[in-house]
């Protein structure tokens, strides 16, 4: 509930959101930078030699929002973001939904990822997807 917080809630979800409409990434990158005051001047390259594991949504969403501006592709925006370090996985959860929303996710990795769960696990997922397309 810390202000910082929800600030980061916020423009992750209004990413997500514009990526899933059609945005072009200067529109969202525009938008966010308007809106919630973050600076995405910065390029990963020089995010990375400097960035360490910081807990603090004011030093982590503006960097994923630059790792999935910067991809390519949903592929590329989850080595981009993973390789700028630090809190990476969390930063690669917040790059990785807002290129999912752009991209999409291929096939082929969604199938990979599937054979390496679990069966309880798999269970799970199969009962929320089926839960979502009955919506």
């Amino acid at each position: 509930n810390h202000p910082e917080g929800i600030k980061g809630a916020e423009a992750t979800a209004s990413a997500i959101f514009l990526a899933r409409t059609g945005s072009t990434k200067a529109e969202i990158k525009a938008y966010i930078e308007q809106e919630f005051h973050y600076d995405l001047s910065r390029t990963c390259d020089e995010i990375r030699p400097d960035y360490y594991h910081v807990e603090s949504c004011q030093e982590t969403v503006p960097e994923a929002i630059t790792a999935f501006l910067e991809g390519e592709s949903f592929e590329d925006v989850i080595r981009t973001a993973v390789s700028l370090g630090g809190d990476c996985d969390t930063l690669t959860c917040i790059a990785g939904g807002i290129a999912e929303g752009f991209y999409g996710v291929p096939e082929d990795l969604k199938q990979e990822c599937r054979n390496r769960l679990p069966k309880e696990l798999l269970d799970v997922l199969n009962k929320f997807e089926t839960t979502i397309a009955n919506k």
